[in-house]
């Protein structure tokens, strides 16, 4: 069986050899190579972020939304056309890594979260994203990801002994990733730039009780897809932010690299650790945003953002109660 996975790196191989004969063409015949080299703290921030990406249900723009909105002070839109851009090639690179490795991936969610998101993701763009102000943008991403890091804090031990997964109707299976694809397209994706993979991520873990070693992979996959999706639609029709494609083209070629090398590493010294300390950053990020906008936020608002992390948290633990309740019944005898 391991001779039969490597026997199909090649594939992974070949994306890489076409992707930085692009990139050098980029840097050397267009001569671009001085913009890729102001912009090298980004593609230092991005070593760290490619590894998440690749190991962890957070795609590369865990760590590019924060470093570049909150660490560099620029715009969250920004932040969040440059994690779709960086993802599309980091998260793309580790999916067909997965993929060329015969990892087993949760196909029936899958295969539903992304024709979720085929409708979701350019709705979110068109409709949702562009009426929501900047600080609101913040405040999304650092809730979101501040309930997710919580919810491994607590229940690490929990969410790493699953084996397997929770085997239900596949039809049942399809129609929730594509409720999930749909909604988190439109409304978190297309506002952050990231989030669908931990969406889908967390309805398999808490929902269908699913090994990390099949959960983490599927969720790399969805943020690749929606990803290049949002890539594509952004630049067909309301365009990219100024500043992303420097930012990308000196970060891109740590990525392609670094993401994949993640999915292999985590292999090997197991998820736990990683989604601990990717965990703590996620509440980490939630403190600093508090504390750089308590001006704007005020107590009010301050309150507010901590009211949804709670409630988000709430959530959660309904959803984990489902899935509990839904395995007590798929083992119990016909």
């Amino acid at each position: 069986m391991q001779q039969q996975r490597k026997t199909y790196l090649w594939l992974w191989l070949l994306w890489l050899a076409g992707f930085y004969a692009v990139w050098l063409y980029l840097v050397l015949g267009l001569g671009l190579w001085p913009e890729a080299k102001a912009h090298w703290p980004i593609a230092a921030a991005m070593a760290i972020g490619s590894y998440a990406a690749g190991s962890t249900p957070m795609g590369g723009g865990t760590v590019g939304f924060p470093v570049l909105v909150l660490l560099f002070e620029q715009p969250a839109t920004l932040g969040r056309d440059f994690s779709f851009a960086v993802q599309a090639i980091g998260m793309t690179s580790a999916s067909i890594f997965i993929l060329a490795r015969r990892q087993p991936v949760a196909w029936a969610m899958l295969n539903g979260a992304i024709l979720g998101s085929l409708v979701g993701t350019p709705l979110g763009i068109w409709f949702i994203a562009p009426y929501i102000p900047g600080l609101w943008i913040k405040l999304i991403f650092a809730v979101v990801w501040a309930s997710f890091g919580i919810l491994h804090l607590y229940r690490i031990n929990e969410i790493a002994s699953h084996s397997g997964m929770t085997e239900f109707n596949e039809k049942w299976d399809f129609k929730v990733g594509c409720w999930i694809g749909l909604f988190s397209g439109a409304t978190v994706a297309s506002v952050t730039g990231v989030g669908i993979d931990m969406v889908l991520y967390t309805a398999l873990v808490l929902l269908c009780r699913t090994d990390l070693k099949i959960a983490i992979p599927t969720s790399v996959i969805i943020m690749a897809f929606t990803s290049v999706l949002g890539v594509v639609v952004k630049n067909l029709t309301t365009g990219m932010q100024p500043g992303v494609f420097e930012n990308w083209l000196a970060a891109a070629p740590v990525v392609a690299l670094g993401a994949p090398l993640g999915a292999y590493i985590v292999a090997l010294i197991g998820r736990k650790p990683t989604l601990v300390v990717v965990a703590f950053l996620c509440v980490l990020q939630f403190v600093w945003t508090i504390h750089s906008e308590s001006a704007q936020l005020g107590i009010t608002g301050i309150a507010v953002s901590v009211l949804a992390v709670a409630l988000c948290l709430l959530g959660f633990e309904r959803l984990r109660h489902w899935g509990t309740k839904l395995a007590g019944e798929r083992r119990q005898p016909a």
